[in-house]
């Protein structure tokens, strides 16, 4: 791949270059690709932004961006400035269309010099309500026509409901080609994300038992300690349910829920997510009171810190309906999942920052040691921690050393950190190498996002539609609501957590 991608001279356009998202997350993982010898010999970086920068205001305040979130620290000089001769500003407005007629001449120079076929990617890194002002602009004045060379790059939120995703979906497919669209959510591009694939389809001992009749039930949570911060405004238009539910967390339900694909095509693996999504059982309204959670935080004290509660925080509505925890249960209506219950739960403000796929197997048919040898026995658990520690955890009985028959449970660990030297990419080198290559593999297809918003209509509806009378139902530094233990207590089950000590900060 580094071969082939050499071959590749490609012009990298950011909209909204001078922005959070570029600054913080887009130029550090393509200084880091850089580094690793994985961008093409010939490339440039165009940020677009209505600041008045020169190339070097706006190479100097990359440099700053880099040094406090590249994964490396701060910059070597000599690498910095070979690299950042690669980056370019252009002062535009988004909405003026001499911005993209210098940019196709920008484009066109950058083509003569390489004398040869140039990758253009178009990065959207600004508010959803300008997608699509951009998107027409870029191909009114044909700068995507090359559909083998031209990608246009698509941040979450992908519509804000159904309704608004297939209008945009619709928009973009008018102009674009399903194979340029990349709508990306950086979850995918996570490793340990990325490994529960490995995990499941290149280990034979797996798939055997990777169905209902082994399975109990599966739990996906995503808690967060920190709060809305600066992105009150957007939050509250948004919720736990669009922010995390619709994107991220499903995707992990379909990684861990999806059918072996015959091949690695990014299309059959998207096949099959889609698939999972369309055999997932549709909520009702009477199903709605025992399957779907919500609540909001209140203050309180997060590692000796006294915290506001969501409604005091800046560009919050004081009256806000707006959920920051959301759990829900779903049931997958197939062969492999009939009867097995999926449980999702994400929060702002929570006891613990993870993220966990936890897989909880059956018990054993039959019990054959003495009663006083299971006092601390449970049934086998597969941990997948996404974050703050990257491992996958087997949970099985032994023996504990001694003279008596005591039964209690062991981890078997693979540890990134313990196993590999080198420093793990991060989310966003892996979707910017994809789209360079054009690998959407790890990219969502419109049917898979509208499927999805498909999936929380009713829920969405119900919530928006009535007011809840107990905001704020949780503190902050607490696991959620009550009533979420009760969604799952109902089962017989619990909220699995991974305990301080086994978490590597």
């Amino acid at each position: 791949m580094k071969f082939t991608l050499k071959d590749k001279p490609t012009v990298f356009i950011i909209f909204g270059g001078t922005g959070d998202l570029a600054w913080r997350k887009l130029v550090p993982a393509l200084y880091n690709l850089y580094i690793d010898k994985w961008m093409p010999k010939e490339f440039a970086v165009i940020g677009n932004g209505r600041s008045k920068l020169s190339d070097d205001d706006f190479r100097e305040t990359l440099k700053e961006g880099v040094d406090q979130f590249s994964r490396r620290g701060k910059v070597d000089n000599e690498v910095w400035n070979n690299f950042s001769k690669h980056l370019y500003f252009q002062s535009a407005d988004i909405k003026n269309v001499s911005t993209y007629k210098d940019l196709g001449k920008r484009i066109r120079a950058f083509k003569k010099e390489w004398k040869g076929d140039v990758n253009v990617i178009f990065y959207l890194a600004v508010a959803p309500r300008f997608f699509t002002t951009i998107a027409e602009n870029i191909a009114a004045q044909k700068l995507a026509t090359d559909v083998a060379h031209s990608r246009i790059v698509i941040e979450k939120p992908f519509g804000h409901d159904l309704e608004s995703a297939r209008e945009l979906n619709k928009l973009l497919c008018g102009m674009f080609d399903e194979s340029q669209i990349y709508r990306i959510d950086h979850y995918l591009g996570k490793e340990t994300v990325q490994n529960i694939m490995t995990f499941r389809f290149a280990n034979a001992i797996m798939e055997p038992v990777w169905n209902r009749n082994y399975i109990d039930h599966v739990q996906i949570s995503v808690s967060e300690q920190l709060g809305v911060g600066g992105r009150g405004g957007y939050y509250d238009e948004a919720g736990a349910l669009r922010d995390m539910v619709q994107n991220h967390l499903l995707q992990l339900l379909c990684l861990v829920a999806m059918e072996p694909p015959v091949t690695f095509d990014a299309d059959e693996v998207r096949n099959r997510k889609v698939d999972v999504l369309h055999a997932m059982r549709r909520f009702h309204a009477e199903d709605l009171s025992h399957m779907v959670v919500r609540g909001q935080y209140g203050p309180g004290w997060i590692e000796g810190d006294e915290v506001p509660g969501y409604r005091q925080e800046d560009g919050v509505n004081p009256e806000s309906n707006t959920e920051t925890f959301a759990a829900l249960k779903f049931f997958i209506d197939n062969w492999r999942w009939q009867g097995v219950p999926f449980y999702v739960r994400t929060g702002k403000r929570m006891h613990q920052s993870a993220s966990l796929v936890t897989i909880q197997f059956k018990d054993v048919p039959h019990y054959v040691f003495p009663n006083a040898s299971n006092e601390n026995w449970q049934q086998n658990r597969l941990v997948m921690s996404i974050q703050p520690e990257m491992s996958i955890r087997l949970q099985v009985q032994a023996k504990r050393p001694g003279l008596d028959m005591t039964i209690n449970p062991v981890d078997m660990v693979f540890d990134y950190k313990g196993t590999y030297d080198t420093d793990t990419p991060e989310a966003y080198e892996t979707l910017l190498l994809d789209t360079m290559v054009g690998d959407q593999t790890l990219f969502m297809r419109g049917d898979q996002v509208e499927a999805a918003w498909e999936l929380l209509m009713p829920v969405l509806n119900a919530w928006e539609s009535k007011q809840s009378l107990n905001f704020p139902n949780y503190s902050a530094d607490s696991w959620g609501p009550e009533i979420a233990e009760a969604l799952i207590a109902r089962d017989g089950f619990h909220w699995f957590t991974l305990p301080v000590d086994k978490i590597k900060k």
